[in-house]
């Protein structure tokens, strides 16, 4: 019964993660199938190696960087933790809106403030690399609002001032083209690949240094077995691309029309800024972000509040606060589309939204 109850679920929480694709899963069961360590050297460890650098030549063409330029790890957080302890930098500035990732994966990262859209202020940045050179930890686009930030200003901006550039370009790889930066942290589960599995892009190796130590794999930057099967499987995902995200944006668009059109009072977060096309951060004044999840949940749709990376929990989101929203910040989800989503599904969201705001805020509707 519970397998037929969620097939008649709709999943609107793609930013969170996407479901493995095809290719992907073929990928994996495929290298299931292959006994053998990477590291091994008899026949069994050289085709698992095989695969391996095989992953490694595909996800750098897409990418557009030399092979050695990839150093996989087990997600976007450790790719982006590998750059924050491993680049040698003693400064390290990042953007207020920056992911948990980011922002608590060391003590002494300095924060510059955010505009209304969530665009890094460029005035603080500047008074932050005054002192000398730094990392700068910037979001591609950011996962809650999907705003992108003009990551090719910025990069001129840190390299003028003699510092480094880590861009966390999880949530928009695939999206959008990768940016130039010292380091691009990427996830495999953002793709249609599966969890467990990322990749840290690095300009140039020879500026990293390992933080975790091992057998020596991955030239030595990042100590461990590989994960055989989430690598192929992230190779297959990247090859499996890409989507028309256009579309999605239309339908993005169409469901915040509607919204706007019927419930006035509804805010759409971010929405004046260019944004990635398939994330609509939606808030409803007077109603608490975990009310209106669960409300939705029960009603069969899936959708978050903020950032899907809290062991469950709800908070209010740091991203809004940081956009100086008040009482906002804790009253909005965060609707994100998929390949897969269709006209029907997001006109089915918007009925059940528009109920519950008709419902939980008589008087707006009134």
């Amino acid at each position: 019964m519970a397998a037929i109850a969620m097939k008649s679920r709709i999943y609107l929480d793609h930013a969170a993660t996407t479901p493995v694709c095809g290719a992907a899963r073929a990928a994996m069961l495929a290298a299931l199938d292959l006994v053998g360590n990477p590291a091994s050297v008899h026949g069994g460890g050289r085709a698992a190696n095989a695969i391996v650098e095989k992953a490694r030549d595909a996800i750098a063409a897409w990418a557009e960087v030399s092979p050695e330029c990839i150093i996989f790890t087990s997600g976007g957080t450790e790719a982006l933790a590998l750059a924050l302890h491993g680049s040698g930098a003693e400064r390290v500035i990042a953007g207020a809106t920056e992911h948990s990732a980011v922002l608590a994966a060391r003590d002494d990262i300095v924060t510059i403030a955010v505009d209304g859209n969530g665009i890094a202020d460029r005035a603080a940045l500047a008074a932050g690399l005054a002192p000398g050179p730094a990392l700068v930890a910037i979001q591609h686009a950011n996962n809650e609002t999907g705003v992108v930030q003009p990551i090719a200003e910025i990069a001129a901006q840190v390299a003028a001032a003699g510092g480094q550039l880590l861009v966390d370009a999880v949530q928009s790889a695939g999206k959008l083209p990768l940016p130039a930066a010292d380091f691009v942290a990427i996830s495999a589960h953002k793709l249609g690949g599966p969890p467990g599995v990322g990749a840290l892009i690095v300009r140039d190796p020879a500026t990293l240094q390992a933080v975790q130590r091992g057998g020596g794999q991955e030239r030595g930057l990042r100590g461990g077995t590989p994960n055989l099967p989430g690598i192929a499987g992230f190779a297959a995902a990247v090859a499996a691309g890409p989507h028309d995200w256009g579309a999605i944006a239309v339908l993005r668009d169409r469901l915040e029309a509607r919204l706007q059109g019927e419930w006035p009072g509804v805010v759409v977060h971010g929405g004046r800024s260019p944004r990635l096309p398939h994330i609509s951060s939606l808030g409803l004044p007077g109603v608490a972000a975990g009310t209106q999840v669960m409300t939705l949940d029960l009603a069969g749709f899936m959708v978050s509040a903020g950032a899907a990376c809290s062991s469950g929990k709800v908070h209010e989101s740091h991203v809004l606060r940081a956009m100086a929203l008040g009482a906002a910040a804790g009253e909005a989800i965060r609707v994100s589309l998929g390949p897969a989503t269709t006209a029907a599904e997001i006109d089915a969201f918007a009925d059940a939204w528009l109920a519950m705001a008709a419902r939980l805020t008589p008087r707006v509707a009134a």
